[in-house]
């Protein structure tokens, strides 16, 4: 799919939630179906990383997989 950024800023911001003032929309744009189709598999440890050049630094985020919280208690 093909989009202007004008039609897509329309589509978010027509929605009265995503017009609330002083608010941060951060869009990432990209698709996950070729890593899936690649059988593209990622395990703890691997790292993301997002790089622009208007930016200085690169974002690095490392996959690391949570405890499964504890069950909750039930009181009758």
């Amino acid at each position: 799919m093909s989009h202007h950024v004008r039609n897509l800023e329309h589509h978010h911001f027509k929605y009265d939630l995503f017009r609330r003032p002083g608010d941060l929309h951060v869009h990432f744009f990209g698709t996950a179906t070729l890593s899936f189709a690649d059988a593209i598999k990622t395990r703890p440890g691997d790292v993301f990383e997002i790089e622009a050049q208007p930016f200085l630094l690169p974002l690095r985020n490392p996959l690391k997989i949570a405890a499964a919280p504890a069950p909750g208690v039930r009181i009758l």
